[in-house]
């Protein structure tokens, strides 16, 4: 299949992304639900996101803490986020879907958007390496790219963080945040994605802007978007990766709050 390019998934110039964050998963430390306990979570969060008009959900495995490493994830974690990106896929079959399983197992989400017809992941390491909680994380873009290409998902679009929340840089610290966000985009990417030091936390207008001059693809805010700071941050970026900034308090464990959505993406629209 033909590559796809950002332009032709999301019906707005702007797409508000809402987080799925699914329970931790079997195999995981901290499952304690039922596999049907976990789906009606995501399905639920899935619909009050749809409820609020965002533009694409996006799946990931939130709460499989403590992160392994991409090449230690299980079987199991790909086939249960599978599953459940078919089934959000079914529900809501109009709506651009992406898939990102921690800690950098970009191999594993295309294979996963490859079988539930997802249309991008998101890759947290694509390009030079950091030091996570779970230890370093090496660029994964060069297999990435030739396992998307054996496996004929050249439709799934990579979406690329640089610098990414919750790991340090010193490694790379040598290098500018612009020069790090280019290698992202030379590694193919079809958008790069910018985040704060933490999740919750949004990077500022000066480093917004200091990337996006540099850069030929859409720029996405991965972390820290919210009702208090739209107005701000949102005429400097292409999109949003939104999932703290749509429940109650911020709280990553609580649902996903409808009438929160709603007011954000009316407010987005009012800005343009």
């Amino acid at each position: 299949m033909e590559r796809v390019m950002f332009s032709e998934i999301f019906n707005s110039k702007k797409p508000v992304i809402g987080m799925v964050h699914l329970k931790a998963l079997p195999g995981s430390p901290g499952c304690k639900d039922s596999w049907e306990e976990i789906l009606e979570a995501a399905l639920a969060d899935a619909e009050a996101l749809c409820d609020g008009k965002v533009d694409g959900l996006q799946i990931e495995n939130q709460f499989d803490w403590p992160f392994l490493l991409p090449e230690q994830i299980g079987a199991e974690t790909t086939a249960f986020l599978t599953a459940a990106g078919c089934a959000v896929r079914r529900e809501h079959p109009e709506v651009p879907l992406g898939i990102n399983i921690h800690l950098n197992g970009g191999i594993q989400a295309v294979a996963a958007a490859k079988a539930c017809g997802a249309d991008w992941v998101r890759v947290f390491n694509l390009a030079n390496g950091y030091i996570s909680n779970s230890g370093y994380v090496d660029a994964i873009g060069p297999r990435l790219l030739r396992y998307r290409k054996a496996v004929g998902a050249e439709h799934v679009m990579i979406f690329g963080d640089f610098q990414v929340k919750h790991g340090s840089h010193a490694v790379t610290a040598d290098r500018t945040l612009w020069e790090k966000a280019r290698d992202v985009e030379m590694s193919m990417a079809d958008a790069a994605v910018i985040t704060g030091s933490a999740t919750g936390t949004a990077p500022d207008v000066q480093s917004i802007l200091a990337v996006k001059e540099h850069l030929s693809i859409p720029l996405l805010i991965g972390s820290g978007l919210n009702e208090a700071n739209v107005k701000e941050l949102w005429p400097y970026v292409d999109g949003a990766v939104i999932g703290s900034g749509f429940k109650k308090g911020a709280d990553l464990k609580q649902p996903v709050d409808r009438e929160l959505v709603i007011r954000f993406m009316e407010t987005v629209h009012q800005q343009g």
